[in-house]
């Protein structure tokens, strides 16, 4: 059984679909055994409660010492033996102390193409460059912004009447698929990572 840990900052919509995933048999050998936030108003605490799932807040505002911040959140997680971090709408940038702790056992979901268009207001950025088609990145986290090792991509066209929220919408709905996937081959053993590629074996193997 593979233990996660989800880190949220607001309404939490990714976790709730991996949760979904898991209680619909979806995502096998998975349990999320508990919930992470820097910010005690998060939708996705109240989510986590309803459902019977241990919370952590570590309130972040106000707070400049990132490495000590991250050596509480490793502290915290201690008890719970996590096999995998899923940062899921988690608006800090996590430090080495935390990416060394869990080694390759952390990974995000960016609503865009990477490596384009990293860092905030993702589907804002591509609209304005002006792309055809965007979508959503499951990666490795490692110390920089949006640079891991990227797991896998799904895209969506964008449109000449595309507006922020209706790209971010259309994006969203891929991000849920690609989360469960991504999280899926993980729990599998199927994701190796060589260099800068992440290879994908094959199940039948």
């Amino acid at each position: 059984m593979i233990n996660i840990a989800v880190f949220v900052s607001g309404r939490g919509s990714n976790f709730l679909a991996l949760l979904k995933n898991i209680e619909k048999g979806v995502l096998k050998n998975c349990q999320i055994s508990v919930v992470f936030s820097n910010n005690p108003n998060a939708k996705g605490l109240e989510y986590a409660e309803n459902a019977g799932i241990k919370t952590i807040v570590i309130p972040s505002k106000n707070r400049q010492d990132r490495e000590n911040y991250d050596k509480e959140i490793i502290n915290a997680l201690a008890p719970y033996n996590i096999d995998l971090i899923c940062l899921a709408g988690y608006m800090r940038i996590v430090t080495s102390e935390l990416v060394q702790a869990y080694k390759n056992k952390i990974i995000n979901i960016h609503p865009a193409l990477l490596p384009s268009f990293p860092g905030l207001h993702a589907q804002k950025q591509a609209l304005d460059y002006g792309v055809k088609v965007a979508g959503c990145t499951v990666h490795f986290v490692d110390e920089g912004m949006d640079t891991g090792a990227v797991i896998l991509q799904k895209t969506v066209p964008v449109y000449d009447n595309d507006t922020e929220e209706s790209l971010s919408a259309r994006i969203l709905e891929q991000e849920h698929i690609a989360y469960s996937e991504a999280v899926a081959l993980y729990a599998e053993g199927l994701l190796k990572i060589e260099g800068r590629k992440v290879i994908t074996m094959d199940k039948s193997k």
